[in-house]
Formats: structure tokens, sequence, C-alpha cells
């Protein structure tokens, strides 16, 4: 079994601690100066102070790997992402910056029946491959487990599709992604004009047979104007559930619709977007365990002036963490670094908050914080380093790609070994 001295580390962020962390909690990053860890096989064997970890009689005769001085940090957990995906949608980014809202450009045949259309003709080698090379990338930027949602195909053939590929990938590349159903992401065009009918399809035939043939782990429902009703929505998670699968939702990313309350009686996983919620629903939401993922990525490329309200969640003691929502349409970043320096400028979020969201909790959310989101003897050696000396620089220098190793199992899978 390989032994790994990783050493040399100006801070180690451990994540130590509760699960999942709340309230002040989310400040305590668990920081170990000039700290080192012993990794054995793909499992992390010890972690403290350098002269403690070296002088470990394991230790000595270790491979070893010197960080000069960097900030190391749990690889990223990207908790909300739709990785499968055929082409850009660049065009309606233009038609934005002309004028026209998200709203109206779907209603013009644009917006994820768009991009519908274009999976459904899209062959299975052409997305893997494209998804490949963001998994690449996601890895660049010290990514290394991501959720990747269905919810492009909106017919048996392209959900199943894209959820087999997720699984093909997960075997055949390094990162760890967790599948999520989510064929109420729209209503298809076949079912426009009976919604009632599409509604009855997830529940009686989609869910189960994707619960039965073990292709995803969580079920997702998007519901918001244009989308699906809190009545559908609760309907379909309850199906869900009772299949087996774990709820998520999609929440007032739009408007207000009940959807954090849904999430709170369905013990939902997460709560996503929650943009339009009020300081009521925040408290709500902190009684429970429901993760309230916020996802700016998504506000500052659509250039919305409302925002999640993230410090009444913090403060009211709610479980927050922060994903990418990477997509064609209204987030295409890979970057969790941007996305902890849009929570921090825009958010109000503290550094050591928005890592805290950026790791342990989306780990939790995705129920995988025994083995990630946090640097403790046990879990998996998933770490990312930054060419930085204090942590706080990494959201400061936004837009700017400061990763220089992501370890994966305790294998480096960036930068790649010529």
């Amino acid at each position: 079994m390989s032994e790994l001295l990783v050493t040399a580390c100006a801070e180690l962020l451990t994540l130590r601690g509760p699960v999942p962390r709340r309230g002040p909690a989310m400040r305590d990053l668990g920081v170990i100066r000039d700290g080192a860890i012993f990794i054995r096989g793909d499992r992390i064997a010890a972690v403290g102070p350098r002269r403690r970890v070296e002088a470990l009689r394991e230790a000595r005769h270790a491979d070893k790997l010197d960080l000069g001085g960097r900030v190391v940090l749990p690889g990223f957990v990207d908790s909300h992402t739709h990785l499968v995906f055929p082409e850009s949608r660049v065009d309606e980014y233009e038609q934005r910056i002309a004028g026209k809202s998200y709203e109206e450009i779907a209603r013009n045949g644009g917006g994820i029946l768009s991009t519908v259309n274009a999976l459904r003709k899209a062959s299975p080698r052409g997305l893997a491959a494209r998804a490949s090379s963001y998994l690449e990338k996601f890895a660049r930027h010290g990514t290394t487990t991501i959720e990747a949602k269905s919810g492009y195909g909106l017919d048996w053939r392209g959900e199943a599709k894209i959820l087999h590929l997720l699984d093909a990938l997960h075997q055949d590349q390094p990162l760890d992604i967790v599948r999520t159903f989510l064929g109420a992401h729209v209503v298809p065009p076949e079912y426009r004009r009976r919604p009632a009918e599409y509604v009855d399809l997830l529940v009686r035939r989609w869910i189960p047979s994707v619960a039965t043939a073990g292709l995803a782990e969580f079920c997702d429902v998007y519901c918001d104007r244009g989308a699906f009703t809190l009545p559908q929505a609760r309907r379909i998670l309850k199906a869900a559930r009772a299949c087996g699968l774990v709820p998520r939702i999609h929440a007032a990313q739009f408007e207000r619709t009940g959807a954090a309350s849904l999430a709170i009686e369905l013990q939902a996983a997460s709560a996503d977007h929650l943009d339009h919620i009020r300081d009521s629903d925040a408290r709500a939401l902190a009684l429970s365990n429901v993760v309230c993922t916020l996802l700016p990525g998504c506000n500052f490329h659509l250039g919305l002036p409302q925002r999640a309200p993230a410090r009444p969640l913090l403060d009211s003691g709610a479980v927050v963490a922060l994903a990418t929502d990477f997509n064609p349409g209204t987030s295409p970043t890979v970057s969790m670094p941007m996305i902890l320096s849009l929570a921090c400028s825009q958010l109000r979020m503290t550094p050591a908050e928005a890592i805290s969201a950026a790791t342990i909790n989306p780990a939790y959310s995705l129920r995988v914080h025994d083995r990630a989101g946090s640097i403790e003897v046990g879990k998996y050696a998933d770490l990312a380093a930054f060419d930085v000396a204090d942590h706080r620089e990494i959201p400061y220098h936004f837009g700017v790609n400061l990763c220089s190793m992501t370890m994966k199992r305790g294998v480096v899978i960036h930068p790649k070994k010529p």
C-alpha cells in the first residue's frame, strides 16, 4: 500500500468538528499552521502539526510531497451541477445583454427546452467527451466531488442516457459523481398542454424505474414560476421518497412559491437558490436539517439584482452551502473559488464561512460527509492546495485560479503527470 507525507502546509484547513456546520461554527476551519498529512493508500492516516506528523515512524519512509508553504483544504464538494449538456447557450447570453430577460428567452423557445432539444439529438459519445473535459476543469479548480443532475432529456430515453453516462463517468475518471434525477426540470414540449399527465408519468413510471435500477441517489424538482407548482412538486417528491430517493428542490429562484417550506416538510437534503425567501423562511430553515444551497454564480451571470439572503440564514443558524450551478444557460462556471469570491463580495459571507459552505456542508447535503468535506483520519485524501499563504486570499483574488494541486483519494490529479 502506498504511503505519502504531504508537508509544509502554511495553513492546513481541516474543517474538523461538528457536521453540519451552523452559526459561529461556520467560521471555525480547524486551522493547523505549518501542518502535515500522512496518507496511507486512499485514506488519511494522520494529520497535525508538521513536526509531530513527520516524527511518526511510518511517515519517515513515505514518499514526500513538499507544498512549500501553500494553503491546503479539503477538496471542494460542488453539490449542484447540470454536468451533461450538448452545447453552450451563448446566443441567449448576448440576448440578455441586449435587454431580454431569462423568462422572455424561454417563452421564445430558448432556455432549458433549447438544451433539451439539442440533447435528444446528441450522441452519448459526444456528451461524454464534453462532460469529461469539464470534469478535468473542475479538478483544476480544486473540486473533488460533484453532484450532477439529469433534466435535459425530459423523455425516458434522454433521462436514462444522462444517468447512465454519469455512472460511467463516475467509474472512469477520478472525481466522485453523485447522481440526481431531475425529470421534473420543466414540463417537456409534448406535455405542455397536459402537465398533469407528465407528473403522473414521473410518479408512476419514471421515479420507480430510476430507483429500482439504482440510477440515482436523489430526486430534484424545479418548483418555481414557469416550472412546477407546489402541489406538483409535493406529489413528485413524496413519490421519490417512497421509492428510496432523497428529495432535493430548486426553491424560490424567481418568486416565493412555498418550496422552502416544502423542503422542511419532506426533510429534503437541500433547498437550492432561495433568492426570494423571507426572514421567516430563514428562521424555519434554521430549525431543520435542510441544507440551504446558495448559487451566486447564477445571479451574477444573469445580472439579477436579487440575491439569496445569506446573512439572515447564517445568523439564524441554518445549514448553508455553496455550489456552482454549472449549466449552459445561467451559470457556465466550474470554478468554486469564483463562487467563494461572489459569496464574500455579494452575499457578505466571511471567507471562513464560504469555505465551510463549499466543503463540509455540501458533503453533508450529499450524504458523503463520512468520507469527504474535511481533512480527518479515516476520510479520503481529497485535497486542494492553493498558491497563497492565507486562506482569505482564495476569494480575495476573484477570477484567478490559484489552485496548484488537487488530490483525489491520495492521487494527484492536477497537475497531471507528463
